[in-house]
């Protein structure tokens, strides 16, 4: 068994059989009206701000598992790609003064690149050396960003303070559920480009290139270009996630992005299924929610109980949230 597999990982055969109906589509637009409407009506500030959160965890749990799930390399190290989006952001926001919606761009363009630049040694690593060097990177960008040669654009240690934007023409909505929707719609567009990637023929040799190189090469695949722009592509989503993550706390500093944020959002890849589109919102939902259900159980061993929540949850479901998905939705598809 590969490694994909044991990440739940599906097989190309089974990826393209698992198609959805035509009356999906309108459950998915229901499923977005919902997510538009009931939050912003519902929710205090708190909760609001937890799910917008999960939607900004969703975004970076895609941008990991476009790298892991569908292309097999494995990364210990996107918070690193986090941090970067977040910081680009928080400089020209606090330095520059420039909107925090054109930040956005910017962001996604300097993470790809970096992306891009790292995928470059990468393609002579792989399996548990590729993880390695990510979660090396991972642990070096939060010391590099303390740098005192850094510390005008990056405020050191002690970080930068954001202003967290107003409403756009005049909404009559608070701040929080503004922000709540601007980062749905962002991460909404981002959804429907991943869920095209990996569905065209980018997403068939990527996958092709996961479950045997060797065959996927001999097609004419081009194994290192194609990695390469996988893992810019996959930098870029998790970078724009890391920079909505700055506009929506308002502040970023050195030590909230350290490796525990890579291995965080890894844990949202592995309970949502690595290769499951879907799957990345459970996994979201599990980063931002569990470990304070696990507080509210045990406030003398959180720890422990956030590890039996989530080893429980592999043991019931071993390929994730999204392997469970796929299989259901397949079955009411051939009804």
């Amino acid at each position: 068994m590969s490694e994909q597999q044991t990440l739940g990982a599906p097989s190309l055969t089974a990826v393209e059989t698992s198609r959805p109906a035509g009356w999906g589509r309108w459950l998915v637009a229901a499923c977005l009206l919902l997510l538009a409407v009931v939050p912003t009506v519902s929710f205090d500030s708190y909760h609001l701000f937890q799910f917008t959160m999960v939607v900004v965890y969703a975004l970076a749990v895609l941008g990991l598992a476009i790298l892991t799930g569908f292309n097999g390399q494995i990364s210990l190290g996107h918070g690193a790609f986090y941090a970067i989006g977040a910081y680009t952001t928080a400089i020209l926001m606090y330095n520059y003064d420039v909107p925090y919606w054109v930040t956005l761009p910017i962001a996604a363009v300097v993470c790809a690149l970096v992306g891009f630049l790292i995928g470059l040694p990468a393609l002579r690593l792989g399996g548990m050396y590729l993880a390695l060097t990510t979660f090396a990177l991972a642990v070096a960008v939060p010391q590099i960003l303390k740098l005192n040669a850094l510390q005008d654009l990056t405020g050191g240690v002690q970080g930068l303070t954001l202003d967290k934007p107003d409403p756009p023409f005049g909404l009559a909505l608070t701040t929080d559920q503004w922000l709540y929707l601007f980062c749905l719609g962002v991460t909404v567009a981002l959804y429907v480009v991943g869920w095209n990637l990996v569905r065209g023929r980018v997403g068939r040799a990527m996958m092709a290139i996961r479950d045997q190189a060797v065959a996927a090469e001999a097609m004419g695949i081009n194994l290192s270009m194609l990695k390469t722009r996988t893992f810019a592509v996959s930098a870029m989503f998790t970078g724009i996630a890391g920079s909505l993550g700055a506009i929506v706390v308002a502040y970023v500093a050195p030590d909230s992005f350290n490796f525990l944020l890579s291995i965080t959002l890894f844990v949202g890849l592995v309970a949502g299924g690595a290769a499951s589109i879907p799957g990345t919102i459970v996994g979201a939902v599990f980063v931002e929610f569990v470990p304070n259900w696990a507080g509210d159980l045990s406030k003398a061993a959180p720890g422990a109980i956030y590890g039996a929540l989530l080893i429980a949850m592999l043991f019931l479901m071993p390929a994730g949230a999204g392997g469970l998905l796929n299989t259901v939705w397949r079955r009411l598809g051939r009804r």
